[in-house]
């Protein structure tokens, strides 16, 4: 047994930081980028807003027109009328009609543009190197599960009171100033009320979305880990001990929600108040010209039915800010998540045959949160032989495995099949020839023969798999069990135990035909006995023939090593951190 160890080295400082998720105004550009879906319903919005603003002018001179000619002219039939209602019940007939395509299309495109980007963040997430993935699957999963949700009333409700507000309210405006200059004049001093307290809402309320979408990941990261941590509680018999803890996670979440609500009711009863006033403003100023005889009826009439109009969308505006603010909020996260993630990825097409290939590592470096790790680590991993790699916890062990899996690209250095880069391998081709155990094994829901048949097709009543279960101790579990292979678990292995979950991965890892055997701390939460048939077991399979990669600490497994590789790291001062 030979041992290598690789010498630390000068490694570089990371050449530029990533840039966080910033909020880019209250329509964020990324959304239409990312998503096809948003862009159609943008332009459907404009239009459908523009017909909606052409037919509330038309209605309202046509309702001026005719109640002031009837109360001041002679005409006072409907015949003499009725051109003038045919348009204005037209005018009307086409509000109803972009009302209801509006309703009818809206929660439609939103639906889709919320899918498109769930997709968009999912596949972001399988993309995304494990070391990135994993400070961040809480968030992405909250994001995937409940966030982007949020964006539904934001492009529902906000988005078309927006586009209002930049059509409806200068075009009505425009309207009243030629009507009556002294409406319009009161209009300029009250409607800038509502954008200023809409302001100072905000900044009472500035970071509140982010603190509840944050609070929400905390809370819900920790009820999940207390559910998933329930068989083990009732195996020991304190299952009911986290039911306080369980009741001050929903309280908080009561509080959390309670607090977002009253932020938007009181927000909205603030701005329909202003609006209901500087209506009022104008309509007095109306009444009491129009008694003195100041005015005519005529514009009198039509600028009292256009006042509300004018403060209409910023008030649906101002009741919408909240559902803006997750929207948002959400949105942001998500973004942040592609936007760190690479768009294309770039693949392999190199095929490989692992079966007696040299597996070797060439001054592999990659960048980690203070430094490097592993840090020009040197490796031969030749078929026949168990080559154990150890060191320090953060030294890059399981890293290492992640780049002759192709998983993490490294920084330096290289890996290399045969002769063959992994860069330049055909992924599913290369990954077919490996069997990996990592440190949390992967238990899909279903029943234990179909965890067992992810490896390819197993004979139950085989001699080798019944070998491989007396190896790893899992014939005794199976015997607990009243289905034995037919025992259906939950995700990550839901149902059963730590040990149970360890022993049928590596049940599945020994009874694999594939060349490339990988184990990221294969013998935890077994006993010695068990470790040591599984050792044995290993060390069997590499004398077959087999390219067997063990990342260990124990003496026992530092035993069965034909090639003990020492893995170190190498801290910077001032490393950039990643979050």
């Amino acid at each position: 047994m030979s041992t290598w160890t690789d010498r630390p080295a000068p490694s570089r400082r990371r050449a530029g930081n990533e840039e966080a998720g910033r909020r880019r105004g209250p329509v964020d550009p990324r959304l239409w980028k990312y998503s096809a879906s948003a862009r159609g319903y943008l332009v459907l919005t404009v239009v459908l807003s523009v017909v909606n603003v052409a037919m509330v002018i038309v209605s309202a001179v046509l309702i001026g027109t005719i109640l002031a000619g009837v109360i001041t002219s002679d005409r006072r039939t409907v015949a003499d009328w009725r051109t003038d209602l045919i348009l204005l019940a037209a005018a009307v007939a086409v509000r109803v009609l972009v009302a209801w395509l509006h309703a009818r299309y809206t929660h439609r495109a939103a639906n889709r543009v919320v899918s498109e980007l769930e997709v968009e963040v999912l596949r972001a997430a399988v993309r995304m190197p494990p070391r990135d993935l994993d400070p961040r699957r809480d968030e992405i999963a909250t994001v995937l599960t409940r966030g982007v949700r949020a964006l539904a009333p934001y492009l529902t409700g906000y988005v078309p009171a927006l586009i209002l507000a930049a059509t409806l309210t200068p075009a009505t405006f425009v309207v009243i100033l030629f009507q009556d200059v002294t409406s319009a004049m009161i209009v300029v001093v009250t409607l800038p009320l509502i954008p200023v307290f809409m302001i100072l809402i905000g900044l009472l309320t500035r970071g509140k979305s982010e603190q509840t979408l944050a609070a929400l990941t905390r809370l819900s990261a920790q009820l999940l880990d207390l559910i998933a941590g329930l068989p083990t509680l009732r195996a020991l018999g304190r299952e009911h001990g986290p039911a306080a803890r369980i009741r001050e996670l929903g309280d908080a979440h009561r509080k959390t929600t309670m607090s977002s609500l009253r932020v938007a009711f009181l927000s909205s009863m603030v701005l329909e108040l202003l609006a209901t006033l500087s209506v009022a403003l104008i309509a007095v100023s109306i009444g009491l010209r129009l008694v003195f005889g100041d005015m005519d009826l005529e514009p009198g009439i039509v600028a009292l039915i256009l006042a509300p109009e004018v403060y209409l969308p910023l008030r649906v505006v101002g009741a919408q800010f909240h559902a803006a603010e997750d929207g948002l909020a959400a949105a942001t996260r998500a973004f942040g998540v592609l936007d760190r993630s690479p768009r294309h990825v770039e693949s392999g097409t190199v095929m490989v045959d692992a079966s007696g290939a040299v597996v070797e590592l060439a001054g592999l470096t990659v960048r980690s949160r203070s430094g490097t790790a592993p840090n020009r680590l040197n490796a031969r991993c030749a078929p026949g032989e168990v080559t154990v790699l150890t060191g320090a916890n953060g030294s890059g062990k399981s890293t290492a495995l992640q780049t002759v899996l192709g998983l993490t690209s490294p920084d330096d250095g290289s890996v290399r099949v045969g002769g063959v880069d992994v860069a330049e391998l055909d992924p599913a081709q290369w990954w077919a020839q490996i069997a990996w155990l990592p440190q949390h094994p992967v238990i899909v829901p279903g029943t234990l023969a179909e965890n067992l048949a992810l490896v390819g097709d197993v004979d139950l009543k085989s001699d080798v798999l019944q070998q491989a279960c007396r190896a790893t101790g899992f014939d005794s579990v199976l015997l607990e069990l009243p289905r034995r292979w037919d025992t259906v678990v939950g995700a990550g292995g839901l149902g059963l135990s730590l040990g149970q979950r360890q022993r049928l991965a590596l049940t599945r890892l020994l009874v694999s035909p594939r060349s490339v055997l990988l184990l990221d701390e294969p013998t935890a939460h077994l006993d010695d006995d068990t470790e040591r048939t599984v050792l044995t077991s290993l060390r069997e399979l590499a004398r077959a023939g087999r390219t067997v990669v063990v990342v260990g600490h124990r003496p026992s497994v530092l035993a069965i090593g034909d090639r003990v590789i020492e893995v170190e790291a190498r801290k910077e001062s001032g490393a950039t951190h990643e979050s």
